[in-house]
């Protein structure tokens, strides 16, 4: 079955690699790009394919000729590339299955993060800050673009929430795993008699979605404007430049200040609320999806987390997959991949665990 299906994918492959050289399907910018993006998907899928195949034609090959060659030197040197070609075999079959597993249509897409302090009060704000750092730092390492949206900051450097995009490849499908409820534990600066303290914040993932995924009636919201304080820059207290979207049918309502534009803040802030809207669908239409958000991002208690950040001990832990790194500072610099890998890795193996991996190639 998985033979067919990648023979199919081949000679779709073929067929839009015609149709994207096509004068008259390049006309039409936009089926052009769709086309072009879709190819380039199925690249990845065909060329491996391609590499699988040279791999059994040459093992054949070299199976015929170890049944007509009767010099034991060149014999055992046959045997010896044909042990290579078997172990490449596997190799490229155990990658075709996961290049075939479903995608999540989301992953090639930029994201919002959204980064709220749980329990432990200023603690948790000034971790929440930490979580803020973290990411904009790992999206620097793989040559990503942060954007700050919005937040609610404290006096001593905290956030209670904050709001920013991060703009890269395929940022969604990494950046994912991080929704849920992040525990800190450490001694606060505040904290006289070395005790240490255990703080959470709840971090939540939003897929940016296009216009045409999301309607929303004008009638619908409610546009609020004052003046930017805080992480506002030069405006700050000067103009009404800062933005609030009140979405009167659900509640949801989201804030941007960091433009000195007030028409930059109200495209900003619409954005947000799209991809939030975006993910309330998403939920309803999937029960298990929202059960699983729920799960992730919870109420901020410090019973509930997906992973630990343990400052006396140096120690990162992701309880998802049972990993921990003795390396807190280097990951708090943005030196994430272990843990994101190894989540990802795991993730390819619950599908393929779901698709009861029957289909054999």
């Amino acid at each position: 079955m998985m033979l067919d299906k990648l023979e199919f994918i081949e000679n779709k492959y073929e067929e839009l690699s015609i149709k994207i050289s096509d004068p008259s399907v390049m006309a039409n910018q936009n089926e052009w790009r769709k086309l072009c993006k879709e190819h380039a998907e199925l690249e990845v899928i065909v060329n491996k394919y391609r590499e699988y195949k040279k791999a059994l034609d040459d093992l054949e090959v070299n199976k015929e000729m170890i049944q007509e060659e009767s010099d034991p030197e060149l014999k055992e040197m046959i045997r010896e590339e044909i042990k290579e070609l078997e172990e490449a075999q596997m190799k490229y079959e155990e990658e075709l299955k996961i290049l075939m597993l479903p995608k999540d249509p989301n992953d090639d897409k930029n994201v919002f993060i959204e980064i709220r302090a749980g329990a432990g009060g200023e603690e948790a704000a000034l971790f929440a800050s930490n979580l803020f750092r973290m990411y904009t730092r790992y999206a620097e390492r793989h040559g990503w673009k942060s954007e700050f949206m919005s937040s609610n900051e404290t006096d001593i450097g905290g956030f209670k929430e904050v709001v920013f995009m991060l703009r890269g490849d395929a940022a969604y499908s990494k950046m994912k795993f991080e929704s849920g409820v992040h525990r800190v534990q450490r001694v606060p600066d505040t904290e006289s008699s070395g005790r240490i303290h255990t703080s959470t914040a709840t971090v939540a993932v939003l897929p940016e979605v296009d216009d045409v995924e999301v309607e929303i009636d004008a009638n619908d919201i409610r546009i609020d404007v004052f003046r930017a304080s805080g992480h506002g820059g030069q405006c700050v207290n000067t103009t009404d430049s800062a933005v609030r979207i009140t979405h009167l049918p659900t509640g949801l309502v989201v804030s941007c200040q960091d433009e000195k534009s007030q028409l930059k803040n109200k495209e900003k802030a619409m954005k947000v609320l799209k991809a939030r809207l975006y993910e309330r669908a998403e939920a309803e239409r999937h029960a298990g999806i929202a059960a699983d958000r729920k799960s992730q991002v919870g109420t901020g208690d410090r019973s509930e987390r997906i992973r630990t950040y343990n400052y006396p001990q140096g120690r990162v832990t992701e309880h998802r997959i049972g990993i921990t790194l003795y390396k807190l500072d280097s990951f708090l610099d943005g030196d994430m991949d272990e843990i994101i890998d190894g989540l990802i890795t795991a993730e390819q193996a619950e599908k393929m665990k779901a698709m009861g991996n029957s289909e054999e190639i």
